[in-house]
């Protein structure tokens, strides 16, 4: 389940976001506790506390005092903001600055996402 190219609690993160993201996480949610995270997946419980503690600091999860950690009622379209954000920063900003150095047009661009779009309906 873990690589190598990120720290364990990110990688941890990430899959819980991921889960919130695809809707097998939703709103309210009780998620599992450290300790039963760390022995599932047979890590040290001080690096999946690390994990959880970043989702609360993001506000992804929050805890209940005593019962556990439930994920926040606006997590997935917090994630989802979030992840827009990024993938116009990361991917479509990027593509843009290639096309133009190679004279594709945001025309040709369109009209190529359309197609794309169009056939993956078909």
């Amino acid at each position: 389940m873990f690589d190598d190219r990120s720290p364990i609690y990110r990688q941890i993160a990430e899959q819980i976001k991921a889960d919130v993201l695809r809707g097998v996480l939703r709103a309210d949610d009780q998620v599992m506790s450290t300790n039963q995270y760390a022995a599932h997946h047979r890590i040290n419980p001080a690096t999946a506390a690390k994990a959880f503690q970043q989702l609360v600091d993001e506000g992804v999860v929050y805890k209940r005092r005593g019962i556990g950690m439930f994920v926040s009622p606006d997590a997935a379209e917090k994630l989802r903001a979030e992840r827009r954000e990024r993938f116009f920063l990361d991917v479509v900003h990027p593509m843009v600055v290639e096309a133009r150095m190679i004279d594709i047009s945001l025309a040709e661009i369109r009209h190529h996402l359309e197609g794309l779009d169009d056939h993956r309906r078909s």
